[in-house]
């Protein structure tokens, strides 16, 4: 009777290992499943950092580029401050300069609808290329128009050309040779 006995602690002594052995096999699988879930979060972290580097760089060459165009914009402008710097003596003094313009201008009432035109003579013996600038300040409207203007002729210019004159309106031309010839409509 004492060789079973025996055995069975033996037997007792056998399960319990494995036992332990299949429980240290499952905690080494779970360990090395955690560390490949760990190992996978932190290439998803590197890649994540990678791309909020990637970004911060753009974004800082992003800013230094812009930095240096607001730079040069900066200097542009103060270039041309210096440059238009005219003090009101020296504008109205290259403006005094200029002579006359030869260009006359009445008004009469419109034959074909309401409203004025401007009749437009031009005296000189040359042609003569004008900026008409008129402005409503009733409505606040304002527009520019290019007239060519042919040698001792008169020009008319009214609703049919683009513009319905009124009294009030601001009239104005303007050619580089000559001083600009600035009236009210009456």
């Amino acid at each position: 009777m004492s060789a079973p006995v025996a055995s069975v602690p033996r037997r007792r002594g056998l399960v319990a290992a494995l036992l332990a052995a299949a429980l240290l096999f499952v905690v080494a699988c779970g360990l090395a499943l955690y560390a490949f879930m760990l190992n996978v979060d932190l290439d998803e972290v590197k890649r994540r950092l990678s791309r909020e580097v990637e970004a911060r760089t753009l974004s800082e060459r992003y800013l230094t580029e812009t930095r240096n165009q607001l730079l040069a914009s900066q200097r542009e402008i103060e270039q041309l401050r210096q440059q238009i710097a005219f003090k009101e003596s020296d504008y109205q003094t290259v403006i005094s300069a200029k002579p006359s313009l030869p260009v006359v201008v009445n008004f009469r009432e419109s034959m074909l609808g309401r409203g004025l035109v401007a009749v437009i003579r031009n005296n000189s013996d040359r042609y003569l290329t004008v900026m008409l600038s008129v402005r409503n300040p009733t409505l606040s409207t304002v527009k520019r128009f290019k007239l060519d203007l042919e040698p001792q002729t008169s020009t008319d210019f009214g609703h049919l050309e683009g513009w319905q004159f009124s009294s009030g309106d601001e009239f104005a031309l303007f050619n580089d040779d000559f001083a600009a010839l600035r009236l009210s409509v009456p």
